[in-house]
């Protein structure tokens, strides 16, 4: 096993075969953490929008906090009971995807492929740029590092991934379970302080906000509607993420569906529960928080500006340090989780998009290398896809989690209304056929739960494009129609190449002559093994090509040739420019043009070395030439590799790997016991 060989199974741990797919399945207890942490941790960034988003007109539009809040959760309430019913009639993982193309068609399918597939990238992005900034607040020293620690954490998100759902669910399955009792219990403590009367005001409740320029007076009704919306629109960030468990029901136990279903509710009470405590709190504690490149805008009671040094802190940080202002612990305990949190909310990604993928190039939407799972039965080309495009974002936004957040939300509500238009087609065409009263009465129940649901998250599409657009949405819509395109043409593509190789009779006509060609450099063992080889093929027509650039080395090879008597014509390509390739490449083709129902079947001599930096010395021109002949038309290369004595290195390496005792060696008998060894020989 080499160095590259090691260093991949410290990263990734052993294989899995491919019957063990089982063993990597996941219960409710480790699906919620695995799929749900991106809704979860929303609550450490909507309601901070919200309040970013009231606070243009001031502090006192913050009464409306609630409200706002209320209405969100009857989204998520809504959009939670509509994937219930996709999970029992799609569990087979596409989701939305799946829902849109069966329903709705092609075209469908890839906007919500498209939709998604955005969604993912930022989940992963705005996620990790909120972390940034939680572990910026929390250490100082790391201002101005936001990107850089962001990019970081997307790579050994990836790097975990890697290892498979089930392993990095494991691992993640703590910290998420940390940090609900952590928000839930400061939240509960909160309340209750409420209720004695004596909850603290926040650090930031002695502060004015200052209004944007032209939100100074009172706020017409038009006014108000598009700052409550500009608000609402920013609080639906707590809806991402819901979708990921309707992609991802095959990697539940079973019943898959109902295992699912159960997720899918117990995310949806947690994450409400959450919100709207902290929002209350917030409102309660008068915290005043504005966009962090506002900072401009908040004043001391005095009216006068804050020092340059002021650090705004997020909301629940600034919750966290009043409610435990007699317990620090507390605090940093519920900073802590929070951050940790924030990082594996992306994981929710990492498990959604490469399944996604996979089946997108199933269907010939993607390359098809998304669909291969690698050593740990992960989809480990989609993870490294998502990884590099999100750690992308994150260092041309510079992690700046209010800017990525405009980007946020339009893709999943593209794929909300979709795929609520595909369940209604889905019950009323279903429902043509079902005779059975009760089975008609469930259809009739899902199919009014997924209209409502279809008219409540169209009215929130219209709202986050119109109030977003201008903010950043206008990006988020160019990339779906970039993806939307992009896999329209892979699909051409495919379907293309899948015409061009389709067989008909013509392929079974044997080629009427076959002109074999030996490449010679010099005399030596290699040639002579492939002179012997070309022999053995029996072609019609076998000469030596020799390219003639140093003419005293072309009369020495001549003259060897002669004295050896090699019955075989050595054929001499002068070379006026010193070229090798190009004399070659030209000398099939003119073959090829002589004869256009033969072939031409080249022979390359290759040495074959151990040691990596040997293939730096060697092979070079053969590798060039084989590039060219590939683009030539009729022309069959082969490569005849004759093995150095280092290529031996490479052996007694592959077979000390195979000498090695693996796990399962003992349960497939490729290992006896040693008692059983004992045994036998009567001792």
């Amino acid at each position: 096993m080499g160095v590259g060989d090691v260093s991949k199974r410290i990263l990734l741990g052993r294989k899995l075969r491919s019957s063990q797919l089982g063993e990597t399945l996941l219960p409710k207890r480790i699906a919620l953490p695995v799929f749900a942490s991106d809704a979860l941790s929303s609550v450490a960034y909507a309601p901070d929008e919200v309040f970013i988003m009231l606070a243009v007109a001031g502090a006192s539009a913050y009464t409306w906090s609630w409200k706002i809040g209320l209405a969100v959760a009857l989204v998520m309430l809504t959009v939670v009971a509509s994937y219930r019913q996709t999970v029992h009639a799609y569990p087979s993982g596409g989701g939305d995807y799946e829902v849109a193309m069966v329903n709705l068609g092609r075209t469908a399918g890839i906007t919500v492929g498209s939709a998604l597939l955005v969604d993912y990238v930022l989940t992963v992005a705005v996620s990790i740029s909120a972390a940034a900034q939680y572990a910026a607040g929390a250490l100082p020293f790391l201002i101005g590092h936001e990107a850089t620690i962001g990019c970081l954490a997307v790579a050994l998100l990836a790097a975990l991934n890697l290892r498979g759902v089930r392993e990095s669910g494991t691992l993640f399955a703590v910290p998420t379970y940390l940090f609900m009792a952590g928000i839930l219990g400061m939240c509960a403590y909160g309340l209750l302080r409420l209720l004695a009367g004596d909850l603290p005001d926040a650090e930031s409740a002695s502060l004015d906000i200052r209004p944007q320029e032209g939100w100074e007076g009172p706020l017409t009704q038009v006014a108000l509607f598009f700052l409550l919306a500009r608000a609402f629109s920013s609080g639906c960030a707590a809806l991402t993420g819901v979708e990921a468990i309707s992609n991802g029901v095959p990697a539940f136990k079973r019943p898959k569906s109902r295992n699912a279903a159960t997720t899918l509710l117990l995310l949806g009470l947690i994450s409400i529960s959450m919100m709207m405590s902290v929002i209350v709190l917030a409102e309660q504690m008068t915290i005043r928080y504005v966009d962090p490149l506002e900072l401009d805008r908040l004043r001391t009671e005095a009216g006068n500006a804050l020092p340059d040094s002021y650090e705004q802190h997020p909301v629940i940080s600034q919750i966290a340090n009043g409610v435990f202002d007699h317990f620090p612990p507390g605090f940093y305990f519920v900073v802590t989780v929070t951050g940790i949190i924030l990082v594996l909310a992306a994981n929710t990604a990492f498990n959604g998009f490469p399944v996604l993928g996979s089946i997108l190039a199933q269907d010939g939407l993607a390359p098809r290398s998304l669909a291969s799972r690698g050593d740990r039965l992960a989809y480990s080309n989609g993870i490294v896809f998502l990884a590099a495009m999100s750690a992308l974002l994150i260092w041309v936004f510079g992690a700046e989690t209010t800017r990525l957040i405009q980007l946020y939300i339009v893709g999943v509500f593209v794929s909300f209304n979709l795929s609520q238009l595909g369940m209604i087609r889905h019950w009323t065409r279903h429902l043509g056929t079902e005779r059975d009263p009760a089975e008609r009465r469930r259809m009739m129940r899902s199919r009014a739960i997924n209209t409502f649901g279809l008219g409540l998250t169209a009215v929130v599409l219209v709202i986050v494009v119109i109030t977003k657009f201008l903010a950043g949405a206008w990006i988020t819509i160019l990339a779906l129609g970039f993806f939307f395109v992009l896999m329209q043409g892979i699909a051409r593509h495919y379907d293309q190449v899948a015409l061009e190789l389709a067989a008909d009779e013509e392929d079974r006509v044997m080629p009427t002559r076959v002109h074999a060609i030996v490449l010679v450099s010099k005399l030596h063992k290699p040639t002579l093994r492939a002179l012997a080889f070309a022999r053995a093929t029996r072609p019609n027509v076998l000469e030596a090509v020799y390219v003639d650039i140093d003419a005293a080395a072309t009369y020495r090879l001549l003259e060897e040739w002669d004295e050896r008597r090699l019955d075989l014509p050595l054929k001499v390509l002068h070379s006026p420019y010193r070229e090798v390739v190009r004399p070659i490449v030209e000398y099939a083709r003119e073959i090829r043009r002589s004869n256009p129902r033969g072939v031409v079947a080249v022979y390359i001599p290759e040495y074959v070395v151990g040691r990596w930096w040997e293939q730096l010395l060697h092979n070079q021109t053969a590798l060039r030439l084989k590039g060219r002949l590939l683009f030539a038309p009729g022309v069959m290369v082969t490569s005849v590799p004759f093995q150095l004595r280092s290529s031996q290195i490479a052996r007694d390496r592959d077979r000390r790997s195979d000498d090695r005792v693996k796990a399962g060696d003992l349960r497939r008998g490729r290992i006896r016991r040693p008692d059983a060894r004992r045994d036998r020989s009567g001792r």
